[in-house]
């Protein structure tokens, strides 16, 4: 049996359902790179992701906690745009993947469980993901990002990213690199 609320048509008829109704926009897009609870502001607090409707137009964002408390400060990012800031995220994360250091770190780390494995190897796998990377679904990407991303601290001067050396390898490992499954080059 189906509940009241699950019905499509119940939900058509209650107030402040519109968006629900067939052929309106979904309340929020896709995942696809969501850095949701990754995003730190530099007092150490997560930012929470938030929305809101202005015009029939989504605006979503993420908003320090103290903002949400009400607790002023100056010192921190209150509020910023979740497109911008993920749109950050995903240029500097492409960059540190064409990083000498981060390409060296990935195939130390990669190389333990395949002693064969090149550096050259690495660099060509992480330079091949970078065309595939739009053609991912968007829970993939989503994964992906989960996988490198350690944190994403946001201040007033930027936004700084650790990296998850695991996820690195790991990344290698899903590319083909390890374990015998290398492909010809």
């Amino acid at each position: 049996m189906m509940h009241p609320s699950t019905s499509p048509q119940w939900q058509a008829d209650q107030p402040g359902q519109a968006s629900k109704r067939a052929g309106s926009p979904p309340a929020t897009p896709p995942p696809g790179t969501r850095p949701k609870g990754l995003l730190f502001g530099t007092d150490g607090r997560a930012l929470s992701p938030a929305h809101s409707r202005k015009r029939g137009r989504l605006y979503r964002y993420y908003v320090a906690q103290r903002a949400l408390k009400g607790e002023a400060d100056g010192g921190i990012v209150r509020r910023v745009s979740a497109g911008e800031i993920e749109a950050v995220v995903m240029a500097q994360l492409r960059a540190l993947l064409r990083q000498p250091e981060v390409v060296v770190g990935t195939w130390l780390a990669a190389k333990a469980e395949d002693p064969d494995l090149t550096e050259a190897d690495v660099r060509d796998a992480l330079a091949r993901l970078e065309p595939l990377w739009d053609e991912l679904f968007p829970a993939e990407q989503q994964r992906i990002v989960r996988s490198l991303v350690e944190r994403v601290t946001v201040g007033l001067d930027g936004a700084e990213i650790r990296l998850r050396v695991e996820g690195l390898a790991s990344l290698v490992r899903d590319l083909g690199l390890v374990g015998g499954t290398r492909a010809a080059a």
